[in-house]
């Protein structure tokens, strides 16, 4: 029974680092990755949710039909959230110092190279795959399997055109496949049939799923990632103040991310 509780628990805290992705965070460092998706990892932390916000504030609109299930499940999410998994992460913060947890999230983001990198292939931009490679391969092989980012302070002598793609969801977006109808998954949070496809995708090509865990060891290691990604951003978090003061936070965190992802897809 404790076994099966655990199991849950965990599996709980692996959704809702999933969805930590959604406003800061893109491939390139994420993962990361939210309504409860502030903390993911997943990917580009330089972008700027601020610069976003600034820059493009015209009204995007998705369709959404499953408006009841959406909301209830936006409530829940963020009540653990608020209840769960940022005390968790406050606690984890108290314990290790931000060194050691920055070389964890350094070695997560590189261990998400493939997803960069074809989706960067299949999006055309091709300088960028070039750069994704270079520093994969340098920090492998000069920050200890990717603990250390080696490149992040080195002179370069030009940068990729445009940024590197974040996702598959981003491809399909390139190609013209719009969102179809706006998501709230449960324990993870805000997305759409789109970016639920883009989702999949991905794993297939994140190295973890090919590893030889059990279930309950995959689920400990995500887990593990998506706490210590949320522990990073506890100061200034962008969830937090995009909801803060909010007269409805449902429909604020829901604009927020459709507008966020049409900005990745313009890029």
């Amino acid at each position: 029974m404790r076994q099966y509780l655990l199991i849950c628990c965990l599996f709980a805290a692996l959704c809702v680092g999933c969805a930590g992705t959604v406003f800061a965070a893109d491939s390139t460092a994420s993962e990361t990755p939210v309504q409860l998706a502030q903390f993911s990892s997943d990917m580009d932390e330089e972008d700027d949710f601020d610069d976003f916000n600034s820059e493009y504030t015209e009204q995007v609109r998705v369709a959404d039909p499953l408006y009841y299930w959406n909301r209830v499940w936006f409530e829940i999410n963020d009540a653990l959230y608020h209840g769960l998994f940022r005390p968790a992460a406050e606690g984890y913060a108290w314990l290790v110092p931000v060194k050691p947890r920055t070389w964890v999230n350094n070695f997560f983001t590189n261990l998400l190279f493939p997803v960069r990198f074809v989706n960067n292939i299949l999006t055309g931009k091709f300088d960028a795959a070039y750069m994704e490679t270079s520093k994969f391969i340098a920090n492998t092989a000069f920050g200890l399997g990717g603990l250390g980012d080696v490149t992040g302070g080195m002179p370069r002598n030009w940068e990729p055109e445009r940024p590197t793609a974040d996702g598959f969801g981003q491809t399909l977006g390139k190609a013209g496949i719009g969102h179809g109808v706006y998501l709230v998954w449960p324990f993870i949070g805000p997305s759409s049939i789109r970016e639920s496809v883009g989702w999949v995708a991905d794993a297939y090509m994140d190295p973890l799923t090919y590893g030889r865990f059990t279930f309950l060891e995959f689920v400990s290691i995500r887990a593990f990632n998506n706490v210590n990604t949320l522990s990073l951003q506890l100061k200034g978090n962008e969830y937090e103040a995009l909801t803060e003061g909010a007269v409805d936070k449902y429909a604020a965190v829901r604009d927020a991310y459709i507008r966020f992802r049409a900005k990745k897809v313009a890029e």
